[in-house]
């Protein structure tokens, strides 16, 4: 996704005008997409650090549990 993104970044060199900003918005659109999906990682991943976290210090809190 980040190479796809890349790629049409690079895309850009040499053009100007209406070619320029319809190369621009396309490059925009695949950065955004990767942006998107970095941080649906990165939430997904910290809810379920906590989740892990939360059981494991509940776990400690319970002395039956020992």
């Amino acid at each position: 996704m980040e190479r796809s993104a890349e790629e049409e970044r690079a895309k850009l060199a040499g053009l100007t005008g209406d070619d320029y900003d319809a190369q621009w918005r396309r490059w925009r659109k695949a950065a955004e997409k990767v942006q998107a999906a970095v941080t649906a990682h990165a939430e997904a991943t910290y809810e379920a650090e906590q989740t892990v976290k939360k059981a494991v210090r509940h776990a400690r809190d319970d002395p039956q549990a020992e």
